[in-house]
């Protein structure tokens, strides 16, 4: 029998799914970069001003697991709506109140929206892009992030030049937040639309399982955990998603916080290796500005390696170039060419964390219930966050006890350890198989 059902539609993807994702990513990325200048503008000293910009940070990790659940509970589109409000909100309260305090306050209502904002559009490719083509669509959404973030500081860089101060910037944010909410508003609701094309599709397949049920039924023999989910068809808690999955949790979940951990250390690792080699500082901007490029230009390739090959052709690559990436690095500092050193490595580290464009998404998506995958997402962007966000400390904390070539040395090890808990776990839970 022919299947009648509609294909999904790569092409209608685009502008229900991906432009949202673009528009907030954008006016995030203008203000992200002036968070520490308007900190200092307003008196705080060089430390606050590096923690009021962790803040956003410190939101999305605390944003996860009310993101699963507010999901879970109301939707996609008007998660991403409310979150675009929440951020809105906060832009205001910095604006209102010029102070040090109403700005961090501000910075974690933002990190609160975009764990929301994320977590949302993550729940969705998850339920109705097919896991064929998974992989790719995963890694486009990290590259439309990453595209907003390459291109909102040179809007921002544009604003601070026209204006001659940087919280004009901030109207960016609120501007595209309201930009986010027409657009979701006037097109049609990608649940409903991508939901009647997926049941559609589908509708074979449950008939089939429904006589399988039956004949079960008929013999006697007892129906999988699977099929009774599938019946079942209720969505769960955020807390009973994690004592069901506590297993693939604390396993990949590892892995994959180790994978962030050495991510988010790129970031922070580079710009202080470029001052403690004494770097001119637009000689730095270019040579991190051509990594992070690199690194955005790999997004769709990641994507097809994943779908074509299976999770661990992105995920050990990638993590055990950038442990050796870091780990060389840290026997430059004193060569003659440590300049050139730098640049070469910082290139590396930029394909290496290419090649993992996507990757944390994608296993999510793999491990998540195919019924209400919104809480289970929640817990499993929380343990990333969580690696993320303790990688500034610990390269901080290693730095001051011992120096930025230990931190590099910490890391690349970390970065090996992370790749060998992928290695043994990714086959159990993530078997690869190929889907036409």
């Amino acid at each position: 029998m022919t299947d009648s059902a509609p294909r999904f539609s790569w092409r209608s993807t685009i502008l229900p799914v991906y432009l949202p994702t673009l528009v907030f990513s954008l006016g995030e990325g203008a203000m992200i970069p002036i968070i520490p200048l308007v900190a200092t503008e307003r008196g705080a000293p060089l430390a606050l001003a590096g923690l009021i910009a962790a803040m956003i940070m410190v939101g999305e990790l605390a944003g996860d697991l009310p993101a699963g659940w507010l999901v879970a509970r109301i939707g996609e589109r008007n998660a991403m709506i409310g979150a675009a409000l929440l951020a809105v909100t906060g832009v205001l309260i910095a604006l209102v109140s010029p102070t040090v305090a109403a700005l961090g306050i501000g910075v974690f209502l933002l990190g609160l929206a975009t764990a929301v904002f994320g977590l949302a559009r993550h729940a969705f490719l998850t339920s109705y892009v097919p896991v064929r083509i998974r992989a790719r669509a995963l890694s486009t959404l990290g590259g439309v992030f990453r595209a907003g973030w390459a291109v909102g500081p040179f809007l921002a860089a544009a604003i601070i030049a026209w204006t001659g101060s940087s919280e004009p910037v901030f109207w960016v944010l609120v501007a595209a937040c309201f930009a986010v909410i027409a657009v979701l508003v006037l097109l049609p609701d990608p649940e409903r639309v991508f939901g009647a094309a997926k049941l559609a599709r589908e509708a074979s397949a449950d008939r089939s399982a429904a006589a399988a049920i039956a004949a079960a039924d008929a013999s006697g023999a007892p129906l999988t955990a699977g099929e009774a989910e599938a019946a079942a068809g209720s969505s769960t808690s955020v807390f009973r998603a994690i004592r069901e999955n506590r297993g693939v949790l604390a396993r990949i979940g590892t892995g994959v916080g180790l994978l962030s951990a050495i991510r988010v250390s790129r970031t922070v690792i580079l710009p202080l290796w470029s001052i403690s080699i004494d770097l001119p500082a637009e000689q730095a901007a270019l040579v991190i500005g051509i990594s992070g490029t690199l690194d955005f230009a790999l997004f769709y390739a990641s994507g097809q390696l994943m779908d074509r090959f299976g999770r661990l052709w992105s995920a050990i690559p990638g993590m055990l170039g950038m442990a050796a990436g870091h780990i060389a690095l840290a026997f430059t500092h004193d060569l003659p060419s440590a300049a050139l050193w730098f640049t070469v490595i910082a290139v590396w580290l930029g394909l290496a964390n290419g090649i993992t464009s996507g990757i944390i998404m994608t296993l999510g998506a793999d491990l998540a219930p195919k019924s209400g995958p919104a809480p289970f997402l929640g817990a499993f962007r929380m343990i990333a966050d969580a690696g993320g966000a303790g990688a500034p400390l610990m390269i901080a904390g290693v730095t001051s006890l011992l120096s930025i070539m230990a931190a590099n040395v910490v890391v690349g090890v970390l970065g090996l350890a992370g790749a060998a808990v992928l290695w043994r776990w990714i086959p159990r839970y993530v078997p690869h198989r190929r889907r036409g």
